[in-house]
C-alpha cells in the first residue's frame, strides 16, 4: 500500500461570504494500492488551498483512510462534466443583477412612507410628500400610491427567473428528445497544451471558440466525514450540507456539499443539461474557430502556470477538459465538453494563489 499526505481547504458554495482560515482544514494519509502523484501544492495555507505530498516524520497523528487513487476521470465527473451542455438563459444573469437595486428601492419607498409625518413641517418638499402621502383604497385598507411602483420592481428579479427556467427546461427538453451527435475530433496532448484536429460538426451547429482548462473537482462526501471522524447525520463542518434527497443531478448538490440556490434549474434526467461550474478552475485562452477554414491542427494553450496532470482521488480531484462552444440554428449557445487525461510532471508544483469561482451556474458564463 502507497501513502501520501493530502491536505485541503475547498471553497463552499458562497466562498466570498466566508473567512477561509476559519474553516478547519482536512488533513489526511492517504493509503491506496494505486501510486500517488508527484507532490503539488496550489494556494496558500492562510486561505482556500490543495496539498498532495509525501509522507514525512510529522504526519505521524494524522489520520489514515483508505482510497482510490486514478488517472481515469471519477464517474460522477463523466457523467457532469461530458458531453452536450446549453448555456442558462442570459435573463437569469439580468435577474441577479436587479436583485440589489429592487429591494433598495423598495426599502427607500417604505423609510420615506414612515418618516413622511416629520418631515411634513418644510414646507420645500411638501409637494413630494403629497404624491407620497397619497393612497389607494382597497376595501378596508389604504395603501399608498408609491408602493404600487416599488413593489412590481421588487418582484421582477422572480418573474425574470421563473420566465428564463421556462425557457431552459425547454429547451433541455427539446435536447433530451433531439439528441445531437458528438463532433469527431482527434486529440494529440503535449505539454501544457493539447492539438485537436476537428474532423466533423453536426450540422445544425455553427462551431464558435475552443479552450482546454483544468480544476480541482468537489471531495466526495463520504470522505470528508471520514476524515473528520463523522458519521452521516452528525453535525457537518462549515460550508457543508446535511445529506440531501437521493436524486439529485449536479456534481456539489449529490455529495453534500452544494449549499446554496440550485438555479438555473435542471430537467430530471439521467445526465445534467447545463454545466456546472467548477469552483477550483485555471482556464487556457480562448481559441477562435468561427473564422476558419480549416479545422485542424489547433493548438489549445492551458494555463499560464504549470497545473498537475489529472489524478482523481476522493478529497482531490484534479481534472482537465476540452471545451468548445457551438451556435444552434435556433440562436441556443452549446458547450461540448470532453475530459481529457494530461500528462503528470516529473518535478514538485508550487502555485502561490488557488483560483476561486463562483458556484452559480449564472454566473459562469467567462
Amino acid at each position: 500500500m502507497g501513502k501520501s499526505v493530502q491536505r485541503i481547504r475547498y471553497p463552499p458554495f458562497e466562498h466570498s461570504d466566508m473567512i477561509p482560515n476559519e474553516i478547519p482544514i482536512i488533513e489526511v494519509i492517504l493509503e491506496s494500492e494505486n501510486k500517488p502523484p508527484p507532490a503539488f501544492k496550489i494556494g496558500d495555507d492562510e486561505k482556500w488551498f490543495v496539498e498532495w505530498r509525501k509522507v514525512n516524520d510529522e504526519d505521524e497523528e494524522l489520520k489514515v483512510i483508505h482510497g482510490q487513487i486514478s488517472k481515469e476521470t471519477f464517474p460522477f465527473l463523466m457523467r457532469t462534466r461530458n458531453g452536450w451542455y446549453i448555456d442558462p438563459d442570459p435573463m437569469h444573469y439580468k435577474a441577479r443583477r436587479m436583485i440589489t437595486p429592487a429591494v433598495i428601492i423598495l426599502i427607500s419607498t417604505l423609510f420615506i412612507r414612515a418618516v413622511t409625518p416629520a418631515l411634513s413641517s418644510i414646507n420645500l418638499i411638501n409637494p413630494v410628500l403629497e404624491i407620497l402621502n397619497y393612497s389607494v383604497r382597497i376595501g378596508e385598507l389604504d395603501y399608498p400610491l408609491f408602493l404600487f411602483v416599488a413593489f412590481p420592481i421588487f418582484i421582477s428579479p422572480m418573474v425574470f427567473r421563473m420566465i428564463a427556467n421556462m425557457r431552459d427546461i425547454k429547451r433541455q427538453n427539446n435536447l433530451i428528445k433531439y439528441p445531437i451527435d458528438s463532433p469527431d475530433i482527434d486529440i494529440e496532448k503535449e505539454e501544457n497544451q493539447i492539438e485537436i484536429s476537428i474532423n466533423k460538426i453536426p450540422k445544425e451547429l455553427k462551431i464558435i471558440r475552443g479552450r482546454i482548462q483544468v480544476g480541482v473537482a468537489v471531495p466526495e462526501r463520504k470522505m470528508i466525514l471520514e476524515s473528520q471522524g463523522k458519521e452521516e447525520g452528525e453535525q457537518t463542518i462549515p460550508g457543508m450540507s446535511t445529506a440531501l434527497p437521493a436524486r439529485r443531478i449536479a456534481s456539489s448538490e449529490e455529495l453534500g456539499t452544494g449549499v446554496g440556490e440550485s438555479i438555473p434549474m435542471n430537467v430530471a434526467n439521467r445526465r445534467v443539461m447545463m454545466l456546472e461550474p467548477m469552483r477550483v478552475l485555471e482556464p487556457g485562452k480562448w481559441v477562435q474557430l468561427s473564422d476558419r477554414e480549416d479545422l485542424t491542427e489547433i493548438k489549445l494553450q492551458g494555463p499560464d502556470e504549470l497545473w498537475p496532470g489529472s489524478i482523481y482521488s476522493g478529497l482531490i480531484a484534479v481534472h482537465w477538459e476540452l471545451i468548445i462552444e457551438f451556435l444552434k440554428n435556433d440562436g441556443t449557445k452549446m458547450k461540448w465538453v470532453r475530459p481529457v487525461i494530461m500528462d503528470d510532471y516529473h518535478h514538485k508544483i508550487e502555485i502561490k494563489y488557488l483560483p476561486v469561482r463562483s458556484g452559480r451556474l449564472e454566473l459562469s458564463d467567462y
